[in-house]
């Protein structure tokens, strides 16, 4: 997929600082749903378009917690397509239906506590040492 090279670059920029993960014992409100515009306005973030097409739309988004990715797709399995290419690049994914936010660790974890959903990790190549 031509799409997924550009949105790879996009979500390398912001996943590849910070690392780590851990374990969080607060409750998950039930996992959004909607578009990008509903879910970017439920963490109170005005969308900055980057990619506007048929199966994806993607946009950076700021709010007090950070900087993020916020993506919507057409189907579930474009979702998860671009989450497995993306996984290589590192990073810490918020999975919703039809949806992921892509950002450090603490953001991700504070957006959970408002969008619901997963958390997933990208792969760490930090972590080997020569």
């Amino acid at each position: 997929m031509r799409l997924t090279g550009l949105l790879l670059g996009a979500t390398a920029v912001l996943t590849l600082a910070g690392c780590g993960s851990g374990g969080s014992s607060e409750s998950v409100p039930p996992t959004a749903t909607g578009s990008l515009e509903r879910l970017a306005a439920e963490v109170k973030c005005t969308p900055n378009m980057q990619t506007d097409a048929d199966e994806i739309r993607q946009a950076i988004c700021r709010n007090g917690d950070g900087r993020f990715i916020l993506a919507t797709f057409a189907t579930d399995r474009g979702q998860r397509e671009w989450i497995n290419d993306a996984k290589d690049y590192g990073g810490h994914y918020l999975v919703g239906r039809k949806w992921v936010a892509v950002g450090d660790d603490g953001v991700v974890k504070a957006l959970r506590g408002t969008l619901g959903g997963d958390l997933e990790e990208g792969t760490d190549h930090h972590a080997h040492s020569g």
